[in-house]
């Protein structure tokens, strides 16, 4: 029990260090794609400006709108915050501190709460920008749960086990990326809406909601809420290593890769525009659930094939 409370805090510092680091990491690359040259006073190369930016993100003042339902509006940050460091239990530990033999299903449970903080976090403010962007979120993340699942199933009846670690001992020569390049395509988009990412970012739709749910939240609740959503993008990060990009943890390669996916999650906040709310319900529905349901069938056609032979 110490050696796994001992664990898990080093590895919740390092996550929240990691944090500060991804979000210079993305303002700087930001800069760069706008010909600019980002935060690079600070320090070197600007390489304190996170933490200045926390110390007075905190320093704050605290401001609750009057009529808003003032314990659910302080519990739902917290909520989300808690359930982002819950999701970093499914961390593989290659020293048997914590395995889950049901890691997927899991994940998937604790996806399946995530919009629930969004939720209550829109409807505590008691303001109609905030309440709209928690329910573009609600509808948005049903929809994207769905292919989503599906695909996680794909590849759960290929590897023939929810345990992540699994994943990793069955991409030891081939990658499942490289007969899989469509479901990772899907998946990555998935991620992206999973995390309220441009150009899936309508629950902050700074042109018409005014910054969406979070609009009424400022200092310490704001905070909790921009440490949850990098969390989760560095966490659907190392997923995304694990199912498609090998994920042998032992290598240096693997955080390289997790690196990697971030900068893919940057890169297109900063190229592509934001859809339009409808086009983003078309392509869960019309184009992500077909693909993965044929790959489903695809991968269940081979397993049957295999037994068979």
């Amino acid at each position: 029990m110490v050696l796994s409370f001992i664990s898990f805090l080093f590895l919740w510092v390092s996550i929240l260090v990691s944090v500060a680091y991804v979000t210079l990491l993305e303002r700087s690359v930001l800069g760069y794609i706008q010909l600019r040259k980002g935060p690079n006073k600070l320090g070197i190369l600007g390489i304190l400006q996170p933490f200045s930016d926390g110390i007075s993100l905190f320093f704050k003042e605290q401001v609750s709108p009057y009529r808003s339902n003032y314990m659910i509006y302080y519990f739902a940050p917290v909520f989300m915050l808690s359930l982002s460091f819950l999701f970093w239990v499914l961390y593989p530990f290659l020293g048997g501190v914590s395995c889950l033999n049901l890691s997927v299903l899991f994940f998937l449970c604790c996806s399946g709460f995530g919009v629930y903080g969004v939720l209550l976090s829109g409807w505590a403010s008691n303001s109609k920008y905030s309440f709209l962007g928690g329910l573009r979120a609600l509808a948005q993340s049903i929809s994207y749960e769905v292919s989503m699942a599906l695909i996680l199933v794909c590849l759960v009846i290929f590897v023939y086990s929810f345990d992540i670690m699994d994943f990793m001992w069955y991409q030891r020569f081939v990658w499942f990326i490289l007969f899989s390049f469509p479901l990772f395509f899907c998946w990555f988009s998935s991620c992206l809406a999973e995390t309220n990412r441009a150009p899936f970012d309508f629950a902050e739709g700074e042109s018409e909601l005014v910054s969406g749910f979070n609009v009424e939240y400022s200092s310490g609740g704001f905070a909790f809420i921009f440490l949850s959503e990098y969390m989760n993008i560095i966490f659907m990060s190392v997923l995304s290593s694990i199912f498609f990009l090998g994920g042998y943890l032992l290598s240096s390669l693997f955080y390289f890769l997790v690196l990697f996916v971030v900068f893919l999650f940057i890169w297109v906040r900063g190229t592509f525009p934001r859809f339009r709310y409808d086009k983003l319900m078309y392509l869960t529905w019309s184009v992500f659930l077909p693909v993965s349901l044929n790959y489903l069938l695809f991968f269940m056609g081979v397993l049957v094939l295999c037994t068979k032979i």
